[in-house]
């Protein structure tokens, strides 16, 4: 018999988790995504083009606010966990919930959901989201092209439009940006990449993306979306530590599994940070991941032309502290 799955997830790790681990598995039936943190995704289908056979009709995803009814209704089996930046008491509050439906609650992990690819890949994932993980993709790039690699970097998926139109997206113009109608959020993060005349993919389904970057990839830079970690087998793990929210690299999912994980460690933000701030970053790393190499480093605000806004009161808006 069947195992009835539910998906819970905000349009990124939960389509990578289905579309590896049940997609094309006849032991299970994927029969609901449940959605937050992305306005407008509840309500609307995965769709049969990226399903796959067993799914000609889709899936339908819910809000997450439905979890209960879904769990009894659909007669679900098993609960998958699959996003992201969330403190470990919540998750357990949500498996409890789960449990107290009867169902079964799981964490898919790395084995399970990384893809190999057939060329090295330099993963950059963080403990919170907001800890400098895209400028220190940025940086990454830098110095490989600098050593005369060809890079290519995969971004964890931000899909928020037609799921199927954007299953693999290839972001090297400003009209590529136009072309997939990106948000400015996706913008944010694409736009410096293209800026320094570099390829950046994006979509949903991250086999297809990685198959078409290798074809112009000496190296891939997994480029992670919150504290998620990698959609691929890294070669080397770099993990982003955020000393102005010191202690949360053990106390949330799954940044704590980047922490732990990371063949690099690097504690950003040490210029606004206090040193008991960084104290308690580099005693965490040295508890749970003393092998790690351990980065410091600055993370000054500037602007490009500083004599616009000399003399002015500037607002400074930032997505982490």
């Amino acid at each position: 018999m069947k195992k009835r799955v539910l998906i819970m997830g905000a349009a990124g790790r939960d389509f990578h988790n289905f579309n590896v681990v049940y997609r094309d598995n006849p032991d299970y039936e994927v029969v609901a995504f449940t959605a937050t943190q992305i306005p407008g995704i509840d309500d609307k289908k995965y769709p049969a083009a990226l399903a796959g056979k067993l799914y000609p009709n889709g899936i339908p995803i819910y809000p997450e606010s439905d979890l209960d009814k879904l769990i009894a209704e659909l007669n679900v089996d098993e609960v998958i966990f699959a996003y992201s930046d969330q403190p470990h008491v919540k998750v357990m509050n949500k498996a409890s919930q789960v449990l107290a439906d009867g169902a079964d609650f799981t964490l898919l992990g790395p084995k399970s959901t990384e893809i190999k690819s057939t060329k090295p890949v330099v993963s950059i994932c963080a403990v919170r989201t907001g800890s400098g993980k895209s400028q220190t993709s940025r940086a990454v790039v830098r110095a490989l092209r600098a050593a005369g690699k060809k890079v290519v970097s995969i971004r964890h998926p931000m899909p928020y439009g037609d799921l199927a139109a954007q299953a693999c997206e290839r972001f090297a113009t400003y009209a590529d940006l136009d072309k997939y109608k990106c948000t400015i959020e996706e913008r944010e993060e694409y736009e410096p990449h293209i800026d320094m005349g570099a390829v950046i993919y994006a979509g949903v389904d991250y086999e297809m993306i990685v198959r078409e970057a290798e074809k112009e990839a000496d190296v891939i830079i997994w480029d992670g979306g919150n504290n998620d970690f990698s959609f691929y087998v890294p070669d080397l793990k770099i993990t982003v530590a955020d000393p102005l929210r010191a202690g949360n690299e053990l106390t949330y999912y799954p940044g704590e599994t980047n922490f732990r994980q990371a063949d690099v460690i690097v504690i950003n933000k040490v210029d606004s940070a206090t040193p008991a701030q960084l104290a308690t970053v580099r005693e965490n790393m040295y508890k749970v991941n003393p092998k790690a190499i351990m980065i410091e480093a600055a993370s000054p605000v500037f602007v490009q032309d500083p004599d616009m806004i000399r003399g002015k009161r500037v607002l400074v808006i930032e997505d982490g502290p």
